[in-house]
């Protein structure tokens, strides 16, 4: 080595100390070490070895790295975010040793080394988990008032998925590509798989309007998001889409659609995955405590306000029913005492409900008041979600069943039966009668068990295809688009 010793040339010269320092200068101020920007500074922080820079100078990694880049306006992101021209800028000066004082060796090499990094691991975690974190972006739009009334920092848990999100564990593999000389493998594996971000991505290439482009880039997102229960392409599934105000119901050889109401924009409909169990035919309806607050405390003891309604009032403790004229205003605001509405006709369920396990005891169900399934905006209820035709998803979710068994359901929702033994049953029965003379409900059957259990998706979709599998637009009823764009603008 000392007989080469006078070939050496101080400006090609590179000092591993000096590149290691600025490696770690460079990652000062970044803590969230699950970002891709705070893992690359964790990792030269802490002293990590150089990646795509070695003994041989610069690998091929980087090429292929830099080509993956320069397409990121395909899907509609920003190559300046990436720093995609600086990293050719310093790939070419490394290459061609175009070195001086204001850009040294030492300072093109940790500069494109930590670029590299940064954008490499910025684009397969975004495309593998998303850009935006859909419990920021969302959770985060709307204070919650507490049981005083009081509004404090807590959060309405409108987006209550349990989405996956980057992790030391899947940084360590993407790292790892890197020598194994597979970062265009890795590139491909992270791509979105959901067809419906590919339809999109089709759209993306041919629209023009700032406006579309947005809306198909928010969507695309929504695409990205990792949920512990993906929706399947096949089998039996019931999704509602909320901006759209429509539930899809797909088996494996039949489809449905069916309008619904879903939340007002002050009491939204939670976003959340589910498996549908069981459905209940003339279900009681117990008011939850929001709207016993909202609505009916200003009624407390105001016996033809609870009979018109045919509301009735229990102890929680006990579950005896209690006179309504004694129990006052601050008894029903304890909590102490539960508001219910006996179930059949007129009930604010409907004369059938769907359930499933969720945190925010909504479900889908019937309606006493269907007129508003003829308007546009259907932002109706304290949550839960309406359907427009609930016999019809009854049968789906209930799959081969035979016929009397459909009939009974029908029959116990006052709904004409269609076999003769249901024919028979209503000549030679009548319906019983309350001690307020009210008709009572046939009650064939109350409880109905779904087996197996089908998976319900409640999303938000402004884009979103039809049974056709046509693309359809619809309107950001919740604000939901803006605050994601207002998150992932900065990709763009």
């Amino acid at each position: 080595m000392e007989a080469f010793s006078a070939l050496k040339t101080p400006v090609f010269q590179m000092d591993h100390a000096e590149i290691q320092s600025s490696l770690q200068k460079m990652g000062q101020g970044m803590k969230d070490t699950l970002s891709p920007e705070g893992h690359t500074a964790q990792y030269y922080r802490e002293g990590g070895e150089m990646m795509w820079i070695g003994r041989q100078g610069v690998t091929a990694m980087a090429d292929t790295l830099l080509q993956q880049l320069y397409q990121v306006n395909r899907i509609g992101l920003s190559d300046a975010y990436f720093k995609v021209r600086e990293i050719d800028e310093d790939l070419q000066r490394f290459k061609s040793l175009d070195f001086d004082r204001q850009h040294t060796v030492n300072d093109v090499t940790a500069r494109l080394e930590y670029q590299l990094t940064r954008a490499y691991l910025t684009y397969v975690a975004g495309q593998y988990y998303g850009f935006v974190n859909p419990k920021s972006a969302i959770n985060r739009m709307e204070s919650k008032p507490d049981s005083t009334g009081k509004v404090t920092v807590r959060y309405a848990n409108l987006y209550d998925i349990s989405v996956e999100r980057p992790t030391p564990a899947f940084y360590a593999q993407a790292l790892h590509k890197i020598g194994n000389d597979s970062v265009g493998n890795m590139m491909r594996e992270v791509e979105p798989k959901s067809p419906l971000y590919h339809q999109l991505l089709r759209q993306l290439a041919d629209s023009t309007s700032e406006a579309s482009r947005r809306r198909i880039m928010v969507n695309m997102e929504r695409c990205r998001w990792r949920e512990p229960n993906p929706m399947p392409t096949s089998g039996k599934r019931v999704v509602v889409n909320v901006p759209a105000f429509m539930l899809y119901a797909y088996g494996s050889d039949s489809t449905m659609e069916m309008r619904i109401g879903c939340g007002k924009t002050t009491t939204k409909t939670p976003l959340l995955t589910s498996e549908i169990e069981y459905m209940q035919i003339n279900p009681e309806w117990n008011m939850p405590q929001s709207i016993v607050n909202n609505d009916v405390l200003g009624h407390a003891g105001d016996s033809n306000f609870f009979a018109r309604h045919r509301y009735y009032i229990a102890d929680r403790s006990t579950g005896k029913k209690v006179p309504i004229s004694s129990v006052s205003r601050a008894m029903l605001a304890s909590g102490k005492y539960r508001v219910s509405q006996d179930g059949g006709r007129g009930n604010s369920l409907g004369r059938i409900v769907f359930r499933f396990k969720n945190n925010h005891s909504v479900y889908l169900h019937d309606t006493s008041t269907p007129g508003f399934f003829q308007s546009s905006w259907r932002g109706v209820s304290h949550g839960c979600v309406r359907v427009q035709r609930p016999f019809d998803l009854a049968h789906f979710l209930l799959g081969n069943t035979d016929e009397w068994t459909l009939d009974k359901i029908r029959i116990s929702m006052d709904i004409p039966p269609v076999t003769g033994q249901g024919r028979e049953y209503i000549r030679t029965h009548s319906p019983g009668e309350s001690e307020s003379g009210r008709k009572l409900p046939h009650k064939l059957v109350s409880y109905m068990p779904i087996q197996p259990h089908v998976p319900v998706y409640i999303t938000y979709y402004t884009l979103y295809p039809d049974l056709n599998g046509q693309i359809q637009v619809y309107p950001d009823v919740y604000g939901y688009d803006q605050s994601v764009w207002n998150h992932l603008k900065k990709y763009i």
